[in-house]
């Protein structure tokens, strides 16, 4: 008898188990890259703080991201939640796969919406609706060899292309270094990271058609190019330096342009000795500090999600200052918001603290699905003119072509769009 009264006592117990877990809201989410390591170590304590709520984690490699997402949205399969690359979110909002998140971010007590760098935030906002909340940011900036610099009398950093210019030639000149900079010509970001300091877009008529042949981006051509010519800049592409961080501590060149996960592979990668011989500066611009491009991932609810509201609280707690410090430590990436940067570990990493300064004046790339194939003709045409076969202004001519090519697409439905009746 006792034993059937156990036997019973246990499966009530199972059921309420089964009872308890069903009442839970199951959120599905999917990260990218080293971040999912650190949101596993994170989500527990979300899970304490919100006990109706499941994570379900699926972790996935950035080369196969994309393609998985584009897969799951065909068949109907999407996640509840995932940290898109900015430059991701203008394509899954053309195909009406995100929530849009206006009046849950208008409710969400305590979500300052204007703590967020500008551009960042920018990022997510498609045609006045806000689809993505910033998750963790990054743009590029130079590191440059300060020991070297000050020995030619470069005392402080350069602020705009001449004196920057004048600084790669005095170091190259007299400094100890082969080349002022390194600019990979299979590396598209450099460049378009001085493009975006023009006053003029990349793309115009909505991002109808390509803007290459823009007096400012024919700037920024020559300035590019001028660096090759004058032999500040070796043509080669990062393929053929066998390490950029020791080339760099070589003092092969004494710019290198790059994103804030370099400071802890300097700190890493460099002898002792030049603890102190390098540091990062803000990016030069045609006439002072100028902009660069928000780059990094924002968190998006998928329309499809049976779980909106738990996936929704699931964003905000991520978007909170202390889970992005807490990102930070565990991974190193950059907080969107300001107030995150009041971490000891931010705020007295002066390297960081640059990063810090640039984001205020970062802007996203263009807001259009087909971006990041322009961004790759962008590369290809500025290596044929660095190696000499087409001008500026041929370089120009031939980037509006291709990216009209790519667009024609979209002229195309906007254009139906447009003459659909309403």
């Amino acid at each position: 008898m006792w034993g059937r009264i156990a036997a019973c006592v246990f499966a009530l117990a199972v059921l309420a188990g089964c009872a308890r877990s069903n009442d839970r809201q199951v959120v599905h989410f999917w990260v990218m890259g080293q971040e999912g390591e650190a949101v596993a170590r994170m989500l527990p304590e979300f899970e304490r703080r919100h006990p109706g709520i499941e994570v379900r984690l699926q972790q996935l490699p950035w080369t196969a991201a994309h393609e998985k997402l584009l897969t799951a949205f065909a068949g109907d399969a999407l996640p509840d939640v995932v940290p898109l690359g900015n430059t991701w979110i203008p394509e899954f909002a053309a195909l009406d796969a995100l929530e849009p998140l206006d009046a849950r971010i208008a409710a969400q007590p305590g979500f300052d919406a204007a703590d967020f760098y500008a551009g960042a935030w920018d990022s997510g906002v498609i045609d006045n609706r806000t689809y993505a909340v910033p998750w963790y940011v990054e743009t590029r900036l130079p590191y440059y060899r300060r020991d070297l610099l000050e020995k030619v009398g470069v005392a402080e950093p350069p602020r705009d292309w001449v004196a920057w210019r004048a600084a790669m030639r005095a170091v190259r000149d007299g400094g100890g270094s082969e080349f002022g900079i390194l600019l990979p010509t299979n590396e598209f970001e450099p460049l378009l990271n001085l493009a975006v300091q023009q006053g003029e877009p990349l793309l115009r008529e909505g991002g109808r058609y390509g803007n290459f042949r823009s007096a400012g981006f024919r700037r920024t051509l020559a300035f590019y190019k001028s660096l090759f010519d004058e032999g500040l800049a070796p043509r080669v592409d990062n393929t053929r330096i066998s390490n950029v961080w020791n080339e760099f501590g070589r003092g092969m060149y004494s710019y290198y342009i790059s994103g804030p996960w370099n400071i802890a592979e300097f700190r890493k990668r460099l002898p002792p000795a030049l603890a102190g011989a390098w540091a990062t500066m803000a990016l030069p611009g045609p006439d002072g500090p100028g902009a660069s491009v928000i780059g990094g991932t924002s968190l998006v609810v998928f329309r499809s999600s049976r779980s909106k509201d738990a996936a929704w609280t699931l964003v905000a707690w991520l978007s909170e200052p202390r889970q992005q410090r807490t990102l930070h430590r565990l991974v190193g990436d950059l907080p969107p918001r300001r107030s995150a940067w009041r971490d000891p570990a931010l705020s007295g990493d002066a390297n960081a603290m640059v990063f810090r300064a640039q984001l205020e004046r970062a802007v996203p790339a263009p807001k259009v699905p087909e971006w990041e194939r322009i961004a790759q003709e962008m590369r290809i045409v500025a290596e044929q003119m660095v190696a000499g076969r087409l001008t500026v202004d041929a370089a120009a001519a031939e980037l509006d072509r291709r990216a009209d090519a790519i667009l024609a697409k979209r002229r195309w439905m906007l254009d139906q769009h447009k003459g659909a009746p309403r």
